[in-house]
């Protein structure tokens, strides 16, 4: 949201829009260890991380919960308060202490209603990430569960 984009990243959102969308911000902290959503609940905020690392996991049943990628400084923490039906579709556990910026979905959401322009670029952002974080998942999967070789490297 806030580093520019890279060939492994999406882009991120226009300096105009960042401003606007850190004002319905508040700064927030999470201790190594804490969940800050569970797979399945209710998804009605977001987070952009300012330091610390966040481990996103999925629920593999009869095995521990999958690892799928780590987050870092810049990177939203959370897409599901977009898409109904707002449920968390992996779960997300501070592997460090993390700051960062948290955001209620019923303020951004009615921020987009009032700003248009910046509803459609966020929508985009978000989806930007939606797809990369499922091409990471897939590739995370086949790396943990697949025939060897079947993964390729992140």
């Amino acid at each position: 949201m806030f580093a520019p984009p890279s060939p492994s990243m999406p882009r991120a959102l226009p300096a105009g829009h960042r401003v606007k969308l850190l004002q319905t911000a508040r700064e927030v902290s999470f201790p190594q260890g804490a969940r800050l959503f569970e797979e399945g609940g209710h998804a009605d905020r977001f987070w952009v991380v300012r330091t610390g690392t966040v481990e996103l996991d999925m629920h593999v049943p009869g095995r521990r919960a999958a690892v799928i990628e780590r987050l870092g400084h810049n990177e939203l923490v959370g897409w599901s308060w977009l898409y109904r039906p707002h449920v968390w579709h992996l779960g997300a556990e501070a592997a460090t202490p993390v700051r960062a910026y948290e955001f209620d979905a019923a303020a951004v959401h009615a921020l987009s209603e009032e700003e248009p322009a910046l509803g459609r670029d966020l929508s985009q952002w978000v989806g930007d990430v939606v797809a990369h974080r499922l091409h990471a998942a897939r590739i995370r999967l086949l790396d943990l569960y697949g025939p060897y070789g079947s993964g390729s490297g992140v």
